[in-house]
C-alpha cells in the first residue's frame, strides 16, 4: 500500500457531493468564525520525499547526545535490538483493540504473557492488559480501594510519593466528594506515627512507593501491619526491576501493586509514551480497570484466547462504570514482555544488583571529594539524593556543557527545603569511566 494517497479536486467535489454540501467551508458551517484561523499555517510548500528526508536528517544532526544520570521514573538502560525488531512487527504496530478474539490471537496471547509476567514479578494472583503509566495506575488502584471500603472517601499518600503521582491523583478527584490526604515522612521515609493519626473510618487505603521519589528502599512491615489491623488497602508502588531482588508485593502484603514500565525495554523518548502495570490479589478481581486477557479451551480442544470478565456496556456505563478506562498500552506493554522473556530472572537481577553498585560508588566517590552529602542516611537502590556544598543549578550546567546530565533539581519540585538537592540515578548503561569523569568535573567546579 502507498503509505500516502491524497485526494484529488474531483475526489473532494465527489464526496461534498454525496454529503449534500458544496464546499469545505459550508463543511464546516457549524464552527464559529470567530475561532476560525483566517490565514495559512507556517509550514513549507510541498516537498518531494527526498526533499523531506533531508529537512528531518539536518535537523535530527542538531541533537546532541549525553551520558544520563537522570531518573524520578524514566530510566536509561539498555534494551535488546530484538525489543524493537518483535514491537515494529506490522501484527503487533497497529495495535488495535482485540475485540474479535477469532482474529486476534497473537495480541491477546502477547497480553496474557504480560498479565502472567507481572504476576510472577508482583507476586500477586491477577493483572490486566496495562494502563496509560504509573501515574494512572495509581488512580485506578485508588478507585478499587474506595470501592472495595464501605464508606470510604479518602486516600492516603506517602509524603515520598512521585510529585507527578500526586498531581494525577488529585486532577482525577476533581470536583468529587474524594479526599487525597498526604501521610508526613521523617528522615526520608513514611511517618509511622502520622500515618496512625490519619486512619480514620472513611480512609480507603494506602499508596506508599519503595524506592520512593528520593531513591530511598521503605521497610513496610510496620504500615502493612497497620492497614490490615484497620482493615485498609495497601497499595505499593514500585520501581518493577526492583521487585526482581527485594520483596515483592505479595511479601509486603500488599493487596494491589502498581508501577511504571519504563524500566522494561521502553527508552526515554522525551518523556513518553510508556505504559503502567497494575496487580492484586483475586479478591479485587472484578473491581479491577480496563481489560483482562484469558486463556481458554476452543471446541476442538485447542488452546484459546479471550477478553474476559469485561462486558462491553462498561463503555458506556458512565458513572455506573468501575473505570472509564476503556484502553491500554498493548504495543509498550509488549517491548516490556518481550524484555523480560529476553532477560529472565536472572537477568534482572544482574541487571539490578550493577546499577545498585553503580549509585553505591557513586555515592561514595561524591563523598570522598567533599562535594556534599547524602540528603537521609537510608538504604537505596538505584538513585540516590545528593546535596552540593555549591549551588546545584550551576554544578548541574556546567556537567551538562560537557555532555552529562548530571540529575535532577529537586528544588523546583519539592521546595526550599530540597536546596541544592539533586536526585541522581545509575543503570547498568552507566560505566566506572562515566562515574569517575562525572566526579572528577564536580572536583574541579567544587
Amino acid at each position: 500500500m502507498h503509505p500516502y494517497i491524497p485526494h484529488t479536486s474531483e475526489e473532494v467535489k465527489s464526496m461534498l457531493s454525496d454529503i449534500g454540501v458544496s464546499s469545505i467551508d459550508e463543511l464546516f458551517a457549524d464552527i464559529p468564525e470567530s475561532i476560525k484561523l483566517k490565514r495559512h499555517l507556517n509550514i513549507h510548500d510541498p516537498m518531494s520525499e527526498f526533499e523531506v528526508y533531508k529537512e528531518l536528517k539536518s535537523l535530527s544532526e542538531k541533537n546532541k547526545t549525553a551520558v544520563s544520570f537522570l531518573g524520578a521514573g524514566c530510566y536509561d538502560h539498555i534494551i535488546p535490538v530484538a525489543v524493537q525488531h518483535i514491537i515494529s512487527r506490522s501484527e503487533f504496530y497497529t495495535s488495535y483493540t482485540p475485540y474479535q478474539a477469532e482474529i486476534s490471537q497473537g495480541t491477546l496471547q502477547s497480553i496474557f504473557e504480560f498479565q502472567s509476567l507481572i504476576c510472577e514479578l508482583t507476586g500477586l494472583d491477577v493483572s490486566n492488559a496495562s494502563l496509560y503509566d504509573g501515574h494512572t495506575a495509581a488512580s485506578e488502584a485508588s478507585v478499587m480501594a474506595l470501592n472495595s471500603v464501605k464508606k470510604s472517601d479518602t486516600i492516603l499518600i506517602s509524603e515520598y510519593l512521585h510529585p507527578f503521582t500526586k498531581q494525577v491523583l488529585k486532577t482525577y478527584f476533581l470536583g468529587l466528594d474524594i479526599f487525597v490526604v498526604e501521610v508526613k515522612g521523617k528522615d526520608g521515609k513514611i511517618d509511622i506515627d502520622d500515618l496512625k493519626s490519619k486512619i480514620s473510618e472513611n480512609v480507603a487505603g494506602l499508596i506508599v512507593q519503595t524506592p520512593n521519589f528520593l531513591g530511598i528502599l521503605e521497610d513496610l512491615s510496620e504500615i502493612s501491619k497497620i492497614l490490615k489491623e484497620n482493615k485498609k488497602v495497601l497499595i505499593v508502588s514500585a520501581n518493577p526491576l526492583s521487585l526482581s531482588i527485594f520483596k515483592n508485593s505479595k511479601e509486603w502484603n500488599a493487596d494491589i501493586a502498581i508501577g511504571d514500565l519504563q524500566p522494561f525495554g521502553i527508552p526515554q523518548y522525551f518523556g513518553g509514551p510508556s505504559a503502567g502495570y497494575i496487580a492484586a490479589k483475586e479478591d479485587y478481581l472484578r473491581k479491577m480497570p480496563g481489560r483482562i486477557v484469558g486463556q481458554t479451551i476452543d471446541k476442538e480442544g485447542k488452546r484459546g484466547f479471550v477478553l474476559t470478565l469485561q462486558a462491553r456496556e462498561q463503555h458506556i456505563k458512565r458513572e455506573r462504570a468501575t473505570s472509564n478506562i476503556c484502553s491500554n498500552q498493548a504495543l509498550m506493554a509488549l517491548a516490556s514482555t518481550v524484555y523480560i522473556s529476553i532477560m529472565g530472572k536472572s537477568g534482572l537481577k544482574e541487571i539490578a544488583k550493577r546499577s545498585i553498585s553503580a549509585s553505591h560508588y557513586f555515592e561514595s566517590e561524591l563523598t570522598k571529594i567533599k562535594a556534599g552529602k547524602i540528603l537521609h542516611d537510608q538504604p537505596y537502590f538505584n538513585e540516590f539524593t545528593f546535596v552540593f556544598n555549591k549551588d546545584a543549578k550551576s554544578v548541574l550546567s556546567e556537567l551538562k556543557k560537557q555532555g552529562i546530565f548530571g540529575g535532577i533539581l529537586l528544588e523546583p519540585i519539592l521546595g526550599e527545603k530540597y536546596k541544592n538537592a539533586v536526585l541522581i540515578a545509575t543503570t547498568e548503561k552507566r560505566t566506572k569511566e562515566e562515574i569517575d569523569q562525572y566526579v572528577k568535573i564536580v572536583g574541579g567546579i567544587l
